[in-house]
């Protein structure tokens, strides 16, 4: 098993953003397969990772409630995203938004996960790291179950929505801000149709 970086540094790493992460992963979080994508970012090699826990590139900067709804969503059977810094092999990090997938085979048995995920826009970031944040904090002081009603509560109370909700609905309005910010004519009917076709699209448009 591959051992995390021993000095975290605050530092992003260079990749392209116009890329997708691909892997797919085993019901216990083993990774399968990993594009060159992911590999490029996160600084592995593609050997070094298949074999590995998914968790090898989880960043310490991120709280647990955030990974434990992800995989009890998944466990349910249920589609979900999320927005998550990750670690590097030399501890630099990304940020990225993801699209889980769940396989199953010809019986209908879940075999696995694929993940794809994307760059975010810095907006967003700046929105949802001021809540990890907070989650960090009280389940370094209070435990993690402190931190699970927090975010429950949080959520309830102040954005009314599911964490899958709030993460689709915060990213596609700052998507759609940020490429809107590109384009030089105002009107809504010139601008690209990319900005109307939510999240899906921005995981599969290349393929469909």
């Amino acid at each position: 098993m591959k051992t995390p970086p021993s000095q975290i540094i605050d530092e992003e790493v260079n990749w392209d953003k116009t890329k997708t992460i691909v892997s797919k992963t085993d019901t216990y979080g083993t990774i399968l397969y990993a594009n060159d994508v992911f590999a490029n970012t996160c600084e592995y090699n593609p050997i070094e990772l298949i074999g590995e826990p998914h968790n090898i590139i989880r960043h310490p900067d991120m709280p647990k409630v955030a990974f434990k709804a992800l995989w009890d969503a998944l466990k349910k059977g249920k589609n979900y995203h999320a927005i998550v810094k990750n670690l590097t092999k030399t501890g630099r990090y990304y940020w990225v938004i993801t699209d889980f997938t769940i396989d199953k085979n010809e019986e209908g048995i879940v075999t696995g996960y694929t993940g794809r995920r994307k760059a975010v826009p810095n907006s967003v970031i700046k929105k949802i790291e001021p809540l990890y944040k907070t989650l960090l904090d009280i389940e370094n002081l209070k435990g993690e179950k402190a931190s699970e009603l927090y975010f429950d509560a949080y959520l309830k109370e102040e954005v009314g929505k599911s964490y899958d909700e709030f993460v689709v609905d915060l990213f596609e309005q700052e998507k759609s801000k940020e490429e809107k910010a590109t384009i030089n004519t105002p009107k809504e009917e010139d601008e690209p149709n990319k900005i109307k076709k939510g999240l899906n699209w921005f995981f599969f448009g290349d393929f469909l």
